[in-house]
């Protein structure tokens, strides 16, 4: 295992003062849970992971340089258990192998809100509950920890804090995987697991897919090439976003043509017209009433079948091919012309 080095010299020691000398678990080893661990040891802090003998996360740790531990062992002892699994198995790792090995002065820390938030967990009296998301992927909070830089965190805790041990150490967390170097925002569980699935449901994930994939059938409907309509309503939105990112709305539009920016502001109220904007409000309301949770939690209580089913059909949608062929023209360059 490589030596753990120095705190990175722009992350004050202060910063980590309430991790120092204390064992940190983190459960799960995906991506979100592995950049985790990385920031966190190389800024000299002590971890263990806890994994599935055998599973795919264990091997990625063993590779990484840890020694995992099956769950139990890890929550056993630790001073902050970090739970990086996926939000839908989490309740049943948490009743199996976590809760009953929790001991005195632990803190247990998750990633995102939506457990604690729709009551599929809860912490024994008094065990604080505190909250680290950082706004990105694993692999971006990764390359810009390295890199010297580092996402903006949410941060929250549960009531149930006293003695402030929770928000100690949930804040050395968060400037321990680099959150301080651009900006730890204080939150609660319910307004980051509301705002989060609502965001993801509304625009990033569900409203811009289903917007794609809508806009692409139109197009070929009407007799243009398949390649040409993903090009137009897919891949040309790196390029927007990447605008949008830098710039924000505002300077996006500044930087487009003159012919695309009226062409926006003409279409985007027939697009996003009163209609759209109650299934807005719809959607946001099934978000804070728990139907969303529920429904999501009883598709993978059966085995995810609505879910798998969701999948597949993306996958198998005409959209694909297309987008597989015009991604292979991307890497090509400039070395053939396609027609």
């Amino acid at each position: 295992m490589p030596q753990n080095p120095p705190p990175a010299p722009d992350i004050a020691p202060a910063d980590l003062a309430a991790l120092r000398d204390r064992t940190i678990a983190i459960v799960g080893y995906g991506n979100q849970g592995a950049a985790h661990a990385a920031n966190l040891r190389d800024n000299g802090l002590q971890i263990t992971i806890g994994a599935r003998p055998g599973g795919a996360g264990w091997r990625r740790a063993e590779t990484d340089g840890f020694a995992p531990r099956p769950i139990a062992e890890a929550t056993a002892g630790c001073d902050l258990l970090v739970v990086a699994l996926p939000d839908e198995v989490q309740p049943a790792v948490w009743a199996s192998d976590i809760a009953p090995n929790l001991t005195p002065g632990v803190v247990v820390g998750f990633l995102h809100g939506f457990a604690i938030h729709h009551g599929l967990i809860t912490a024994p009296p008094g065990v604080p509950v505190v909250m680290v998301a950082p706004k990105g992927p694993g692999h971006t909070l990764r390359q810009r920890f390295v890199g010297g830089a580092g996402l903006p965190c949410l941060f929250a805790v549960a009531a149930d804090d006293p003695e402030e041990r929770g928000r100690a150490r949930g804040l050395a967390w968060a400037h321990g995987i680099g959150g301080g170097r651009a900006a730890i925002i204080e939150t609660t569980f319910a307004d980051e697991t509301e705002t989060d699935l609502f965001g993801e449901q509304a625009v990033l994930c569900g409203g811009m897919t289903a917007l794609i994939v809508a806009a692409f059938e139109t197009l070929v409907a009407a007799g243009y090439p398949a390649d040409l309509a993903y090009m137009e309503v897919c891949q040309e939105v790196k390029q927007v976003a990447d605008l949008v990112y830098e710039r924000g709305l505002a300077g996006m539009m500044e930087a487009i043509s003159n012919t695309a920016e009226f062409g926006a502001y003409r279409a985007g109220p027939v697009v996003v017209d009163d209609a759209l904007r109650r299934r807005l409000e719809t959607q946001l309301a099934g978000i804070r009433d728990g139907t969303f949770a529920r429904i999501m939690m009883n598709d993978h209580a059966q085995g995810f079948p609505w879910f798998t089913t969701q999948r597949v059909a993306l996958r198998d949608h005409p959209i694909e091919a297309a987008g597989k062929a015009v991604r292979s023209w991307m890497t090509r360059g400039s070395e053939r012309t396609h027609r």
